[in-house]
């Protein structure tokens, strides 16, 4: 019985940096879509437009991403005229696409430089004629202590909110706090995505873009539900929303400091963090009332990004005087990560008519196209980020993220181990599909009896099939040892299924419609969520969680709301980009349409 097979061969992208490990015989224009590099697929793979060209190292060999196969191990070199975005963040760093300039800075102060504040000002002044400095009150406290200090000391430095929501050439910049000695060669920040079910945090060297280092984990608000709406009920008073503020503080702050033992840095080096999240998860972090999203119309208190010193809100994992930056909402059900999300893959600078799905327990929408951009939400509940599942997990180690069928029998692929334990959302798709493929399920999702598919499938498959705790079942992987079923689905799995994918294609249906358009009219799907790296975009659409498009135009490109939570760390330039989205989005309230719920039991079919 075959459980599990290796993946054979590792492609690596330059000048990313990316590597993949994929199966034999996978062309690079799927391998690139794992590795979050979304190339220019105008004729839809069929080999005709040539734009989706590369460079094979070290022999210089130019081939076709979309009709090269992979029977190799091998280094591409994407240029960046076949790329349909420039790709600005990647895994280690920022290219030359993102410009840094982070919202805050140090300067250095020799010794006997200065005896009083106001020469203070005249010297950082005068480094610079395009930027200009305040000090805070802490700063001039400080003064008296350190001005005498043989090792001279550090001025940290914030850009202020003017100079980052205005595109000038002029700076101005607040001295929140000052330090012994030369600390510039210390300058670190924190991208941090706050999900409903997930929470993933990456240390910045912000002095030249490099990642440090990253974590995640899980929500610890999920003891009180693991919904948007579980949580929104529980802080509705005051008590229950300290509560819920209290449990991502201490998460966020517990993710730093693991970070910061694992890249051995100092806390008091983390000088700022870039936050964003669907509006629920940012009104819960900065303590914002939440109530009035729960009920219609669904306002939020604010849209507005926030920027707070780290001790007024409470964070012990950082410098006391860090900047704590949240971006911009831009609705009650449309956070600042798919803000930030628009941000990573540019989706306002194109002419093309883009889709954007941020797959997540809230799933967000964006659809450029004419020029405009519009923006909905659709409840999908964390079924395909592993919760709600009976055997199922986030992307982790041991958790199936790819079934497929090999010969008379399933092959599975696992992260990290050959054993799985669990399975994860790109794997839950691909179950799906294989089961609607050997007849185990019909369109409706329903379970075919064992004995109807005696002759119509392998003895092997059929001896999958079985019943567990008296709900039809599918083993996908059996324990080494008892050989006893590890991980299966079963029929309420399919059902959480079927209500994740059907809230999304739903919502993808209505926002199209609303714009007369089709979906052959898209020249992309762009697909965010932290649900796996091995989506195959035929399975997604066989099951009808994305809309029947030709799978060259689909690029998974992971989670770009934390890619565009690093951006809007290091450069000024895309803070600014994020208001700009934000502030020329429209949102569609999908969920008051005349047709919602047509479409949506429509959508629950596969």
């Amino acid at each position: 019985m075959v459980d599990s097979v290796k993946k054979d061969f590792i492609v690596s992208f330059q000048p990313d940096d990316i590597s993949v490990t994929v199966c034999p015989d996978t062309t690079l224009m799927e391998v690139a879509n794992l590795a979050g590099i979304v190339l220019n697929a105008a004729c839809g793979g069929k080999g005709i437009c040539g734009k989706c060209w590369v460079i094979l190292l070290p022999e210089d060999r130019e081939v076709l991403a979309c009709q090269h196969r992979v029977i190799q191990d091998l280094t591409v070199k994407v240029p960046g005229c076949s790329r349909l975005f420039e790709h600005k963040i990647l895994e280690q760093g920022v290219s030359a696409g993102v410009e840094i300039h982070p919202a805050v800075c140090k300067k250095y102060i020799p010794t006997g430089h200065m005896r009083e504040a106001f020469s203070l000002k005249e010297y950082l002044d005068g480094l610079c004629a395009d930027e200009k400095y305040n000090l805070s009150e802490n700063a001039r406290g400080q003064l008296d202590e350190i001005i005498d200090d043989e090792r001279g000391f550090t001025a940290v430095c914030h850009l202020g909110p003017e100079s980052i929501r205005v595109d000038s050439c002029e700076f101005f910049y607040n001295v929140a706090a000052l330090e012994p000695g030369d600390t510039t060669g210390y300058l670190f920040g924190v991208a941090v995505d706050i999900g409903t079910t997930t929470v993933a945090a990456r240390l910045i060297n912000m002095l030249d873009g490099t990642s440090v280092a990253n974590k995640a984990t899980y929500n610890p608000q999920n003891r009180f539900g693991d919904d948007v709406v579980s949580r929104i009920s529980q802080g509705g008073d005051a008590k229950g929303l300290g509560e819920l503020r209290t449990l991502i503080h201490n998460c966020i702050d517990e993710l730093v400091a693991e970070l910061c033992k694992k890249a051995n840095i100092a806390k008091d080096h983390i000088y700022e963090l870039s936050v964003v999240g669907n509006t629920c998860m940012n009104h819960i972090f900065l303590g914002w009332p939440i109530k009035k999203l729960g009920v219609s119309p669904y306002e939020p208190y604010s849209l507005d990004s926030n920027d707070n010193a780290a001790n007024s809100l409470g964070l012990n994992s950082i410098n006391p005087w860090a900047n704590i930056h949240t971006s911009e909402n831009i609705a009650g059900f449309v956070g600042s990560d798919i803000t930030a999300g628009a941000v990573a893959v540019d989706i306002d600078r194109t002419e093309k008519k883009i889709l954007y799905i941020d797959i997540g327990t809230n799933g967000e929408l964006m659809l450029a196209a004419g020029g405009q951009l519009y923006s909905a939400s659709c409840a999908a509940g964390p079924a395909l980020e592993g919760a709600r599942i009976t055997c199922g997990s986030r992307a982790m180690d041991g958790a199936i993220e790819a079934v497929f069928i090999k010969d008379e029998d399933i092959a599975l692929e696992t992260i990290g181990t050959n054993q799985p334990q669990s399975i994860c959302g790109s794997g839950l798709i691909d179950a799906a599909a294989t089961m609607l493929d050997l007849g185990i399920i019909d369109n409706s999702g329903r379970f075919i009896d064992k004995k109807q598919l005696v002759g119509k499938v392998s003895p092997t498959i059929h001896s999958r099939i079985t019943t567990i705790k008296d709900q039809p079942s599918f083993v996908l992987s059996y324990d080494e040892k008892s050989g006893k079923p590890a991980v299966y689905l079963n029929q309420a799995d399919i059902r959480q299924l079927q209500l994740a994918k059907a809230a999304i294609i739903a919502g993808v249906k209505l926002l199209l419609k609303k714009n007369s358009l089709e979906p052959v009219d898209l020249n992309a799907v762009i697909v965010a969520g932290a649900f796996g790296n091995y989506i195959q975009p035929h399975n997604a659409v066989r099951i009808g969680l994305l809309p029947p498009v030709q799978e060259e135009i689909i690029h998974f490109v992971g989670n770009a709301a934390g890619a565009g939570s690093q951006m809007i760390l290091l450069s000024r330039k895309c803070r600014l980009h994020a208001a700009e989205i934000a502030e020329k989005t429209t949102y569609i309230e999908i969920g008051q349409e005349a047709d919602f719920n047509d479409i949506y039991a429509e959508s629950m079919m596969f």
